[in-house]
């Protein structure tokens, strides 16, 4: 009765995003998931999307709007720098941005475009992949709601790698205020990109998520995760999850972005009874 009750007070975009977030989970799991009384992780990610309105989200989603509220918190040496945003590309001869440097979205999940050298200046590509970009409300098709929240715009920001690879990407998973998970995503733009899964304590995790590879090496702890941790606290602070994603360069933490969404939730954790465990940490 109750379940009944919630299902008939949705609005109908929380109706839509239950559709399609019931029909993606399926897809991956082969039943659907419990929205009212979720127990797995990968349930209550969709439970978020679906009920979760809380209007702070998209503006913590939202890669430009979340700097600000980095700089504040945490100081402005945590954020890397924006050399330009704006909602469609300057013309040409303004485009003199020093290189390296990437072009991004700020309302979508790996738009990026990395500029390192002169052969990867392909304005004709580059605008299309722009334009694509600017018309579409990324999420749509997997009920997530915050996306459809943020006005898009591009950014332009500076390369902060080594110019031959990407760096490691740290993923804390923060619950209820305390990081449980750290999830390190190495090889980026490369055809050996992996992972790794640690707690708090840099104790390697039994289990990986089914998206990317796991990797049976470990991976040293980045000389500033004191400094993520508490800095991913700060920033998750009144939140029952989410991830905060960080980089380090010259032992500095510099921020990449928070989701409440971590692909979307269609990406269960191997072996599978771990789908309990971290969800678990969710209360």
């Amino acid at each position: 009765m109750m379940a009944y009750s919630m299902l008939k007070n949705l609005i109908p975009l929380q109706l839509k995003a239950a559709y399609y977030s019931c029909g993606g989970y399926k897809a991956k799991f082969g039943h659907y998931p419990n929205l009212f009384y979720p127990s797995t992780f990968s349930e209550k990610i969709q439970k978020s999307k679906v009920f979760n309105r809380d209007p702070r989200i998209p503006i913590l989603q939202d890669k430009v709007l979340v700097k600000d509220i980095v700089a504040k918190k945490l100081g402005t040496k945590f954020v890397i720098p924006t050399l330009w945003h704006g909602t469609q590309l300057p013309p040409r001869h303004q485009r003199n941005w020093p290189m390296p440097y990437v072009i991004k979205a700020n309302h979508g999940c790996g738009w990026n475009i990395f500029v390192r050298n002169q052969a990867e200046c392909d304005w004709d590509d580059i605008e299309k992949k722009c334009d694509s970009w600017m018309s579409q409300v990324y999420g749509r098709t997997f009920g997530e709601w915050l996306y459809s929240q943020i006005k898009p715009q591009l950014l332009v920001e500076p390369y902060i790698s080594a110019v031959a690879s990407l760096p490691l990407d740290y993923k804390l998973w923060v619950f209820s205020g305390k990081v449980k998970l750290i999830q390190v995503i190495a090889g980026r733009g490369s055809s050996h990109i992996r992972q790794f899964f640690y707690d708090e304590n840099w104790v390697r995790q039994p289990f990986t998520g089914v998206a990317i590879a796991d990797a049976p090496e470990n991976i040293s702890p980045p000389a500033s995760l004191n400094q993520m941790l508490a800095a991913a606290v700060t920033l998750a602070e009144d939140f029952a999850f989410v991830r905060v994603d960080f980089y380090e360069v010259n032992q500095q933490p510099l921020f990449g972005e928070i989701t409440f969404y971590p692909a979307s939730g269609f990406s269960p954790f191997n072996p599978i009874i771990y789908e309990k465990h971290v969800g678990a940490f969710w209360h």
